[in-house]
């Protein structure tokens, strides 16, 4: 029997995510399993911890808090920019809005109301403050490759290779 997951490995699996009602969230059923490298930050920090030393097979069932998922809800995270700062095109509750902050940072935020004179934005991820509920089964683990480890992510055909 092995050790299970261990840092410096990928690991495929699929998901299904609900909030406390119930309703689906997100999933992988169905599609492409989702895989990642273990102990380098590519998935929230509850759920990897709820991973280590999970065997290929394992089903599990994880409720991830908001402090262990995408944090808690930041209502200094809603703020007003000028109509004026923003690209003259038609703005909408609900779409998104990438922004670039003095200091380099870019933030995304959602559009939460719009008028002549200002756009009300929440720039909080959509799952911040909730809590997450996961149903999990690990289809596969495998020792990432040097490139991998190095780069902090999965590369190949059960990963994604971005640069």
């Amino acid at each position: 029997m092995s050790a299970g997951i261990v840092k410096d490995q990928v690991v495929t699996f699929h998901y299904t995510l609900r909030d406390k009602e119930g309703n689906v969230l997100d999933q992988s059923v169905g599609g492409d399993p989702l895989a990642y490298l273990h102990g380098h930050h590519n998935i929230i920090p509850g759920l990897e911890t709820h991973l280590t030393a999970r065997n290929v097979g394992d089903k599990l069932e994880v409720h991830v808090t908001p402090e262990n998922g995408y944090g808690a809800y930041d209502p200094e995270k809603c703020f007003l920019i000028e109509r004026a700062q923003l690209p003259q095109v038609d703005l909408e509750p609900g779409m998104a809005l990438e922004l670039h902050a003095d200091d380099g940072e870019t933030l995304m935020a959602a559009i939460i109301a719009v008028d002549d004179k200002a756009v009300e934005v929440d720039a909080n991820h959509p799952m911040a403050g909730k809590d997450l509920f996961f149903e999990v089964e690990i289809m596969a683990i495998r020792a990432a490759s040097q490139e991998e480890v190095a780069h902090g992510h999965v590369h190949g055909p059960d990963g994604h290779h971005h640069h």
